[in-house]
């Protein structure tokens, strides 16, 4: 009894005017002082644990997805005041689409509801200029869901300084085979030159009738009294464009060109990224999965590359704060300072 008595005591102290005014404060000072070193242009996270998170706190579990996306408003903030550019969250797998029908459908429900949230009460997105950018197959989002999201592109399209990309329905073997499709389709698609109705050549030919004509017929008006004939004949040979002078060169024939298509040679890894999802995004630099999950479970396989760092946290992601957040861009700075070191150590010698 006492034990629930002191919680009590603590959940009503830590929510008292006093208390939230410190905390803001604290926080305020803390994220200003984050700024002063380096900071990431692009975080994703794979928010992970809603379901765990409900079972141990004994809770529906729709109940705790709703916290997640709490905990998603609070990291967009964190993310956007550090200065973040783009921050990219894995929402909704493919594979989650094998989960029980009521689930499915609930978190179908709940993507309308936050969907219109952000759209309605986007102070947050508008006050930090971030877009929404929903990636992942488009075919696949139910059509009762697919207006909502829809208008939370459009709403939010005008806002240029940042960016949210919400993964949903996603996996990256998903993306990867986009993508690779569309450089074959790049690569056996030639462009081909705007359609003329005549060649080079003939327009050139006609112009050389259009002037000999001309000539001809000013030299007779020149030796002869100017009638009617004379001058129909000016006109006729004035107006004519489809004639050509039978003194002329003859016209060139010309040959149809042969198709060419792009080397295959040249593809490169920067071919294929050029046709990702994220392609207009930065290169990825921080990945955090929160509920210790050591796996990247098909989320940004392609942009985890060598100089991605990626964080695996114990906490389930309707816990994730500024506190969870801090020691990871503290840690990720360490590694920037060190790595400019390293780099300048080398090109002294």
């Amino acid at each position: 009894m006492s034990d629930l008595y002191l919680s009590r005591i603590r959940n009503w102290f830590w929510k008292s005017p006093p208390a939230e005014w410190f905390i803001n404060g604290a926080r305020g000072l803390l994220i200003n002082t984050l700024k002063q070193g380096p900071v990431p242009k692009h975080v994703a996270f794979e928010m992970d644990g809603n379901r765990r998170f409900a079972k141990n706190h004994k809770i529906e579990t729709i109940e705790g997805h709703h916290l997640g996306f709490e905990a998603l408003a609070r990291v967009l903030e964190i993310c956007y005041k550090c200065g973040v550019k783009v921050v990219t969250v894995y929402a909704f797998s493919i594979e989650n689409f094998n989960r029980p029908r009521g689930e499915v459908k609930g978190l179908m429900a709940m993507a309308k509801v936050k969907l219109e949230q952000l759209v309605q009460h986007g102070e947050l997105l508008d006050r930090y200029g971030a877009c929404i950018r929903v990636l992942g197959e488009r075919d696949l989002i139910p059509d009762d869901v697919l207006p909502f999201v829809d208008r939370a592109v459009e709403m939010t399209k005008h806002n240029k300084d940042a960016v949210l990309n919400i993964c949903f329905p996603y996996t990256s073997r998903a993306e990867m085979t986009s993508a690779i499709k569309s450089t074959i389709d790049e690569f056996t698609s030639p462009s081909r030159p705007s359609n003329q109705p005549f060649s080079q050549s003939r327009i050139t030919q006609k112009i050389r009738s259009k002037h000999s004509k001309l000539a001809g017929s000013l030299d007779s008006i020149s030796e002869a009294s100017p009638d009617s004939g004379a001058l129909s004949d000016l006109d006729d040979s004035m107006s004519s464009t489809t004639a050509l002078d039978p003194e002329s060169p003859p016209l060139q024939s010309t040959t149809a060109r042969p198709i060419r298509l792009p080397n295959p040679e040249n593809i490169t890894a920067d071919t294929i990224n050029s046709h990702m999802y994220t392609a207009e995004c930065p290169p990825l630099d921080i990945f955090i999965r929160t509920s210790n999950v050591t796996r990247l479970s098909d989320f940004m396989l392609w942009q985890c590359h060598e100089d991605t760092h990626i964080f695996f946290l114990k906490c389930f992601w309707p816990e994730f704060d500024l506190w969870h957040f801090v020691p990871v861009l503290l840690e990720w700075q360490w590694r920037q300072k060190k790595l400019l070191e390293k780099e300048a150590g080398s090109r002294k010698y």
